[in-house]
């Protein structure tokens, strides 16, 4: 339910339909909402400071380079699928794999690609949103 829900929500924001169910890199807002999904429930907040915690969990994992450039203004740091799959907890990994319909490691390889862009893209101006519900907010005035 909340990964369906951020994932129309990141389709919109990213400018890629949240909503379908095959293919690799058209669903952007759906592997992205997976992963939110997995990782609030994981941590049991909202979801409203997921993103937070990705970032979080990605610069303790040794991406800390990579993410910065992504939520800074400067050119993005590319990641592995490999890196994707250290940095994130197998369960989370897992759970992600079930909510798109692909292996572990498609997941992560997913996320490699997708999460540089859309991380510079939710966060505007270099600044992490509150939630990404206030961010949606902010684009559409």
């Amino acid at each position: 339910m909340a990964g369906n829900d951020l994932g129309t929500l990141l389709g919109g924001l990213l400018g890629g339909g949240g909503s379908g169910g095959s293919g690799s890199g058209s669903g952007s807002g759906n592997i992205l909402g997976a992963l939110l999904g997995a990782l609030g429930g994981a941590r049991g907040s909202g979801g409203g400071d997921s993103l937070g915690g990705l970032l979080d969990l990605l610069a303790k994992s040794g991406l800390a380079e990579q993410k910065d450039s992504w939520v800074g203004t400067g050119a993005n740091r590319s990641v592995t699928g490999a890196q994707i799959q250290q940095a994130l907890p197998d369960d989370t990994l897992q759970q992600v794999a079930e909510r798109t319909g692909v292996s572990p490691d498609e997941a992560a390889s997913e996320l490699a690609q997708v999460l540089p862009g859309a991380v510079d893209k939710l966060t505007p101006g270099g600044q992490v949103p509150a939630s990404l519900e206030e961010l949606a907010r902010q684009q559409s005035l």
